[in-house]
């Protein structure tokens, strides 16, 4: 099948990525600049990988959305919080509706040019924090994207049943380099260790049993998860 690839240079995006690039004809790889504090770090590991697979890599900018929406995760947002990924403070690091933006985007790319589908790096442990990461969104989305279009395009989602530590698992099996990945949401110049996505990240190399290349300003001890 000919398909779309989103690819943000993150853990998850990179492998469905390889994964994509192993089961399908991948006509573009595409990463979305929408003015994140990490932007800047993750988006050449998307290019790096891109080209490391023979892929044409495109950089869409969405730079409207860090200059009319309201999140932390953007420049113009407030501090990035610490905490387990499942603590309700990750609230504010909900982009309003970004994944709909990217995706209804990719739709439209990927009929010009002839594609059948987009590929996403959804997985199970993409939790109800996130409104446009749940299943009833995706399943909606999905149908939009069929019905929308004359070519049916389809949302591929190879790693819905997965939750993270089997991504890296899967990952390694495929040859991606992590550490050639990026996942903090602070941007800086090394992984914080602190925040929820570099407790995600920790998290899922110790839980898969592989080791972590990672380097890491803190280190601190997993926190637990919040009770229910």
């Amino acid at each position: 099948m000919k398909v779309i690839v989103l690819c943000s240079g993150g853990m998850d995006s990179v492998a469905v990525l390889y994964a994509a690039k192993k089961e399908h004809s991948v006509q573009r790889v595409l990463s979305f600049h929408y003015g994140s504090k990490h932007n800047d770090r993750e988006i050449p590991f998307a290019a790096y990988h891109s080209n490391l697979l023979g892929l044409k890599h495109e950089i869409i900018n969405l730079g409207f959305m860090d200059t009319l929406f309201t999140s932390s995760l953007l420049q113009s947002g407030a501090e990035i919080p610490d905490g387990h990924y499942e603590e309700t403070n990750m609230k504010q690091t909900v982009v309003p509706f970004r994944n709909g933006i990217m995706l209804a985007i990719a739709t439209g790319i990927a009929e010009s040019t002839k594609s059948e589908g987009v590929v996403v790096a959804a997985h199970s442990g993409d939790h109800a924090i996130y409104p446009d990461c749940r299943e009833l969104f995706m399943q909606g989305f999905a149908e939009a994207m069929k019905t929308g279009t004359y070519a049916a395009i389809q949302l591929l989602r190879p790693f819905i049943s997965m939750d993270k530590a089997a991504v890296a698992t899967t990952g390694n099996k495929l040859g991606v380099d992590f550490s050639k990945t990026w996942s903090c949401y602070k941007g800086g110049d090394i992984h914080c260790g602190t925040c929820g996505t570099c407790v995600e990240r920790r998290e899922a190399f110790i839980v898969a049993g592989l080791p972590d290349e990672t380097l890491y300003a803190k280190t601190p001890p997993l926190p637990a998860p919040p009770h229910p």
